[in-house]
């Protein structure tokens, strides 16, 4: 029976079968492949366990500000095709892009930098000889992972805690 369900991610009214996935034995459905990405990812960051809200449950937000340097600066065209792509992610709040820069704000709970790199690559802008060395993703994944893990809810010896 399709149903209307909310996105553990983001919150959104979506279809019981839109990116449907199972996880310990309950049905959760996602507004797209990014919101189901991040809560296989980390699952007890969005459902917690009994007795003990996750952070997205309780509405927690961590807004993380990056700036991309790039190895050249976009044209017009290209600028506007990234901004675009990257305004269209669940939990990104600005893009700016000036030159060789990309500015960008979201919130870590609904969207990663891996992800965002990824969304970067996949548009196909020509975003110039070796860029994606300088956005430096190892250290600041490895950073964001590091938060994350912090904040899901994890179940040890028949006792809930925060990380």
């Amino acid at each position: 029976m399709n149903e209307i369900v909310k996105d553990p991610v983001c919150h959104m009214q979506v279809s019981s079968t839109s990116f449907a996935a199972t996880y310990e034995g309950d049905h959760y459905a996602f507004c797209s492949a990014q919101c189901m990405e991040r809560f296989l990812a980390s699952p007890h960051l969005y459902i917690g366990f009994p007795g003990r809200n996750a952070p997205a449950q309780e509405g927690k937000k961590v807004i993380k500000r990056h700036r991309l340097m790039l190895s050249a600066p976009l044209d017009a065209i290209q600028a506007e095709q990234v901004k675009r792509a990257l305004l269209e992610m669940r939990g990104m709040h600005e893009v700016s892009i000036e030159g060789d820069k990309i500015e960008i704000q979201y919130d870590l709970i609904i969207v990663t930098v891996e992800q965002i790199a990824d969304k970067l690559a996949s548009i196909g802008a020509n975003l110039g000889e070796g860029w994606i060395d300088h956005l430096k993703l190892a250290f600041i994944n490895n950073l964001e992972e590091i938060e994350i893990n912090s904040l899901e809810v994890e179940k040890r010896d028949g006792y809930h805690y925060p990380l």
